[in-house]
């Protein structure tokens, strides 16, 4: 009877074992969870926040202004900046204007017409004194001084007729080429104040949604300090674990679906896959999972913003592409 019995016992427990033995290993639930790589934005230098535009859960496009730091340094800045290059334009166009204003142009001119008549009536005087001296009624040194007379109007003339000329130029090459160095400087001095003072107005630079607000108005934020946390949906993915002795059933572009508590069941597909085997993670809890060898495998959800950052998966694995 008690033989009869055993041989129940261990019939029963074999039937029982069948379907484990043989049961679909497509269908075994791998452990993992949603990592996010979080955008951590703030200020290239240290300032006071004034504003804050969003909140924590608020969801955002690329674009949307995040906050503000105080900017009346920078604000200055640009102030003299621009007044700076006014005056190095103003001097520029100095410089390349004529050297003479058009009033003393006009005197110059006169003094020319002046030079000129004097010139003619000294000319006229010369060509009398010549005749008168081949009559034999003039000496020679009045010829002598009715030429050097000539001579000096005639001098006289080209003197101003040249100041005309030099007038009408602008400044030297060397002046024109150095007040235009100082406008091209003064002009990326502008360029980089305004930098300076776009810096202190920060935007979103992607869609997503704001996780955390580290600094509120009033507070001092050093340089490079975080100020808000940006979690763009592109940026959550489903991270599990499959033995060694598995891991040749996943392959990238392979579609998994991944589930958890209190959420629905989600498509993924496999974004990348280790090369390096591991140890199980500490936040693996399952007794039977811990010691073993792993490889870690990554996907990206099919519906990012319906899963959320630190939640335990179960992910099962579809057919291979």
């Amino acid at each position: 009877m008690k033989r009869m019995l055993m041989v129940a016992v261990v019939a029963g427990a074999a039937l029982a074992a069948l379907p484990l033995l043989f049961a679909d290993k497509s269908q075994r639930a791998y452990q993992g969870w949603i990592e996010a790589d979080t955008l951590f934005i703030g200020a290239d230098t240290s300032g006071r926040v004034v504003k804050l535009d969003v909140a924590e859960g608020q969801a955002i496009a690329p674009g949307t202004p995040l906050f503000s730091l105080d900017s009346q340094t920078e604000e200055a800045a640009v102030g003299a900046a621009r007044a700076s290059l006014a005056r190095l334009q103003a001097e520029l166009e100095l410089a390349e204007a004529k050297q003479k204003r058009p009033e003393e142009i006009d005197m110059l001119h006169a003094s020319e017409r002046e030079a000129l008549a004097r010139l003619e009536l000294a000319a006229q005087d010369l060509d009398r004194t010549k005749v008168l001296v081949e009559r034999g009624t003039a000496t020679q040194a009045r010829l002598d001084t009715a030429t050097a007379t000539e001579a000096a109007n005639r001098a006289a003339l080209d003197n101003i007729r040249s100041q005309i000329t030099l007038g009408n130029l602008p400044a030297r090459i060397e002046m024109l080429r150095q007040s235009r160095q100082a406008v091209a400087a003064a002009k990326a001095d502008l360029a980089s104040a305004e930098a300076a003072l776009a810096r202190r107005f920060v935007a979103a630079p992607a869609t997503g949604s704001i996780q955390t607000i580290y600094y509120r108005i009033g507070e001092v934020v050093p340089a490079g300090r975080p100020i808000v946390a940006l979690l763009p949906p592109e940026n959550i993915r489903v991270r599990f674990f499959v033995p060694e002795t598995e891991i040749a059933r996943f392959a990238l572009g392979q579609s998994i679906r991944v589930a958890c508590d209190a959420c629905e069941p989600t498509d993924a597909k496999v974004s990348f896959i280790s090369s390096q085997a591991e140890y199980t993670p500490p936040e693996i809890f399952s007794l039977e999972e811990r010691a073993k060898l792993v490889y870690r495998v990554e996907a990206i959800p099919a519906a990012p913003t319906a899963l959320r950052p630190g939640q335990p998966v179960d992910v099962t694995a579809g057919a291979r592409p």
